[in-house]
């Protein structure tokens, strides 16, 4: 792994900023990182309001989305909430459900299975919603590209109003409504939203249409932050107040489902409990099962039947993590039995693994080869499976190169999903391996750590953890800062920690006294740190409480020996 520091802002700007807000120059200079370069937006950035929120009337088609929903409210329409199957689908069925159950008399949550409808608008959910009588249907996270879906749904008196944040293609499906901040066409000013974050606008209009009191959106929130935080979209402007504003809903007054997923945790939650809890166990119910299930854990409204849902999300996490640590398992078995350390991808398959988890797999496969991987199931008599990519290196063009040997694909820069034939297979990965050979860099091969700043460890204080918490939330755009010192020493304190003794548990001596570390998976440092051989940390600060006492921790991301 190479160490890569971001780019120094300019001086005298950090100068002024550190001046300006009375702040210590390492946090002037993060600041600087992130574009804030004066004081009001340096207030913007750490005081998070409700006015910062955008008009949704902004977007284009709200005021027809509004007017739809309203018709279906004065006639008494039967009403379909669709969405997809991960956590921004589901968090977003819930949020338009309960939102508009309140409203409505007949509201049906409706989340495609996995396995036998795929990914997006379906067929089968609209005969479904035919059957049922519904004469509206409203689309979640999907739906920008369901054109003949959609025009299949007007030939039976459905409409469609779909909330996307996907990039539209050079048709758009012919819905009663589109919002997607995305459209070429679309003025609203922040285009960053996720699915469940295009929903919140809609849910946030019909709220000033109905004149309902604003405080009526905040039990929402919380479901708006679990879809941002797990749909990795950046977590600046509008998301990062929904976040900040989701974060202390969750804190204070959750909704029994998430409550149940977050029962252990001993403290308030963040962005990153959100991330590593609530979304794997979401995820889970579509993976192993059924997405729906997770949906109505998000909509039950009792402590005992929230936390008897959230024991069956747990036992299907619970399964998938038992699936994807065997699958993975036999993964890179596979590459070695057949010598392909060196190969620019890895394409690896097998009839009986579970299409459920075979991303998980790929990413896994990527921690230990890290190169574009290929990870394929059997569907019947396809192959079916998923793709990674490494950081820079643009997978789906990789793809288009090889789309003579694929039933289908679709997806982005770093993942994508793909369907082939039997005979299709060979060719396949030939082509995929040639073309990752011909066009990653040397650059791409080689995982990258990138930090913030370089800072002695005499700069590491109680305050300015304190200064960086009040960055949060964290996520992309605006990551939780991650340190660099040099020339550290053992204190004496490091030790190997763990059931395997694999992790460490590092001291670190300065001038103003002595520091503790967590480094995971990172034992083999052990024997030259205890010699007293000066070595580098890449970290992040963080917080330990033992027996009630506070201390400041280090989480060590990486260790260099310095020779």
């Amino acid at each position: 792994m190479q160490w890569q520091s971001k780019p120094v802002p300019n001086t005298e700007l950090v100068q002024e900023l550190a001046k300006s807000l009375s702040i210590p120059l390492p946090i002037a200079i993060l600041l600087a990182q992130r574009g804030i370069e004066n004081f009001d937006q340096a207030k913007t950035f750490f005081r998070p309001d409700w006015e910062q929120l955008h008009d949704p009337l902004l977007m284009k088609d709200m005021e027809r989305a509004v007017e739809r929903i309203h018709l279906a409210k004065t006639k008494q329409e039967k009403v379909m909430v669709f969405g997809d199957y991960d956590v921004d689908g589901t968090t977003s069925v819930a949020l338009m459900t309960s939102f508009l159950r309140a409203q409505l008399s007949n509201v049906l949550p409706y989340i495609p299975d996995r396995y036998n409808e795929g990914y997006g608008v379906s067929i089968q959910g609209i005969d479904h919603a035919y059957s049922k009588g519904i004469t509206l249907i409203i689309a979640l996270d999907c739906g920008v590209k369901a054109i003949e879906k959609v025009a299949y749904a007007k030939e039976k008196g459905i409409d469609f109003i779909i909330c996307d944040h996907h990039l539209p293609g050079a048709t758009l499906p012919q819905a009663y409504a589109l919002l997607d901040p995305k459209r070429s066409d679309c003025d609203y000013p922040f285009k960053e939203l996720c699915g469940c974050g295009v929903g919140f606008k809609l849910i946030q209009a019909l709220t000033d249409f109905w004149e309902l009191p604003k405080e009526d959106l905040l039990p929402y929130l919380d479901l708006v932050a679990t879809a941002i935080a797990a749909d990795i979209v950046p977590i600046v402007g509008e998301n990062r107040v929904l976040c900040f504003f989701g974060l202390i809903q969750l804190t204070h007054s959750p909704r029994e489902g998430i409550k149940a997923l977050l029962q252990t945790l001993k403290k308030p939650p963040s962005i990153t409990d959100l991330v590593f809890r609530v979304a794997p166990r979401i995820n889970a119910a579509g993976r192993m099962d059924h997405a729906l299930k997770a949906a109505e854990l998000l909509l039950t409204q009792t402590a005992q039947e929230a936390t008897e849902k959230a024991a069956l999300i747990e036992q299907f996490n619970t399964e998938r993590r038992a699936t994807d640590e065997q699958i993975t398992k036999e993964a890179l078995e596979q590459i070695e039995a057949r010598g392909e350390h060196d190969f620019p991808a890895s394409v690896v398959y097998s009839d009986h693994w579970h299409k459920g988890v075979v991303g998980i797999v790929a990413s896994r496969v990527i921690e230990t080869y890290y190169r574009p991987t290929v990870v394929l199931t059997r569907s019947g008599k396809q192959f079916v499976g998923s793709v990674r990519s490494v950081s820079g290196f643009d997978v789906y063009l990789a793809l288009e190169a090889c789309s003579s040997y694929m039933v289908q694909f679709g997806g982005h820069k770093y993942a994508a999903g793909l369907t082939l034939s039997e005979d299709q297979l060979e060719g396949f990965k030939k082509c995929f391996e040639e073309e990752v050979e011909k066009r990653i860099t040397e650059e791409q091969k080689t995982p990258r750590l990138v930090y913030d700043l370089e800072i002695p460890t005499d700069e590491i204080t109680p305050k300015l953890y304190r200064i960086i918490e009040q960055m949060a939330p964290f996520g992309p755009q605006n990551m939780r800062p991650v340190f660099v010192s040099r020339g550290c020493t053992d204190n004496g304190g490091t030790a190997l920690i763990g059931k395997e003794h694999s992790h460490l548990c590092v001291g670190i001596q300065t001038s103003q006294g002595s520091l503790n570390g967590i480094a995971f998976n990172q034992a083999e440092y052990y024997p030259q740190i205890k010699k007293g051989i000066p070595f580098s940390i890449a970290y992040s600060l963080d917080e330990n409480e033992w027996n009630g006492v506070k201390s400041l921790q280090l989480k060590i991301r990486a260790i260099e020996i310095e020779q």
